[in-house]
């Protein structure tokens, strides 16, 4: 009865000066955390002396706050970057460190200063780890979908597999961790983890629904994809039992197969109006593109994300973007090398 409970993650909130923000925050997450605060410690880490912030996490007794203070100047490697990208990879790297190497943790959750959780957030996480544990090829597991607005979602069951990093709420494991934060980046972190050299073939699992909400329209970004993108998201509002769910599909072997498998099932669509064709038909769809410049056409016309790094589109596994348009009916965007890459001989 006396075990102690070996915590699952922790769950890091990094904070800069927007102390309304935070408090969102921080409520979101305590209204769930509550209940599982042994499995799931939870930190508030501030980047920098602003006071409202400061006093806003001490204010809460069920978190630790962390403080980065930083002197040194921030040399921008181009003209006319923001500063505060330099400043947030320096803050991502110091507060990783400190919560691995200092506080030991085997896992960490990262959440930013504006965003909302959902109901089943921590079962999610937990449900994942024990995934990550077995398949080495996850490199980490987000709560976010990049295509997750209402009009593109349907089933808050579903995960899968992508090449492109999601982030917006995200777990990795200590032995990733090291392995980056000798070679962390000055600036761009994100779009860093996303580049082929970093996460060398490695993938992440991301919801269909997504289990963070995105609520920062004024942050470094200046407010950029917020109402286009961020806005119309739909964060989940249902208990999923994660607990019960048996994942083993996302196993790297088995998801190959079964994505293979759907995909196959889906029926070709060429030519131009994609959107009207695959309006009229039963079940799922498939649209190849050609090239960058084709995919960014197509998704341009569903309104879906069009932006690759590293010749990777958003949320892409194997080159395949899959999105419901209408829901439930799924629309597969699939690449010139898709097939060849999943082992699809000809349909």
């Amino acid at each position: 009865m006396n075990k102690i409970q070996t915590p699952v993650a922790a769950v890091v909130v990094m904070a800069c000066n927007r102390a309304d923000y935070l408090e969102r925050t921080i409520k979101s997450i305590l209204k769930y955390q509550n209940a599982v605060a042994s499995k799931f410690p939870l930190f508030v880490s501030q980047d920098g002396s602003d006071p409202q912030v400061r006093k806003k996490a001490l204010s809460y007794d069920q978190l630790t706050h962390m403080q980065h203070l930083d002197s040194k100047l921030v040399q921008t490697e181009r003209p006319g970057e923001l500063i505060a990208y330099y400043k947030i990879a320096r803050h991502y790297k110091w507060a990783l460190d400190k919560l691995f190497h200092e506080y030991k943790f085997s896992r960490v959750i990262i959440l930013e200063d504006d965003m909302e959780i959902a109901p089943d957030f921590f079962d999610y996480f937990e449900a994942a780890a024990a995934l990550m544990e077995k398949d080495k090829t996850i490199m980490a597991v987000s709560s976010w979908n990049d295509n997750g607005q209402k009009q593109f979602v349907h089933d808050p069951e579903i995960l899968y597999r992508s090449d492109f990093f999601p982030g917006l709420g995200w777990m990795l494991t200590k032995p990733t961790w090291n392995e980056l934060s000798p070679k962390w980046p000055k600036a761009y972190w994100d779009d860093w983890l996303r580049l082929q050299e970093n996460h060398k073939g490695r993938q992440f699992i991301r919801p269909e629904v997504c289990r963070t909400y995105n609520f920062g329209e004024h942050g470094s970004s200046l407010g950029q994809f917020f109402r286009q993108y961020l806005e119309p998201i739909k964060l989940n509002d249902v208990q999923v039992d994660w607990k019960s769910k048996d994942l083993s599909y996302l196993m790297e072997d088995k998801y190959i197969k079964l994505f293979a498998e759907i995909l196959k099932n889906a029926k070709p669509i060429n030519g131009a109006d994609a959107v009207l064709k695959a309006s009229n038909v039963q079940g799922d769809v498939r649209v190849h593109y050609e090239d960058q410049p084709d995919f960014e056409r197509i998704a341009r016309q569903f309104g879906v994300f069009q932006e690759w790094k590293d010749g990777v589109p958003r949320t892409a596994y194997k080159g395949v973007v899959v999105f419901r348009y209408p829901p439930p009916r799924r629309v597969f965007l699939v690449g010139p090398k898709s097939f060849e890459l999943l082992g699809i001989k000809s349909v």
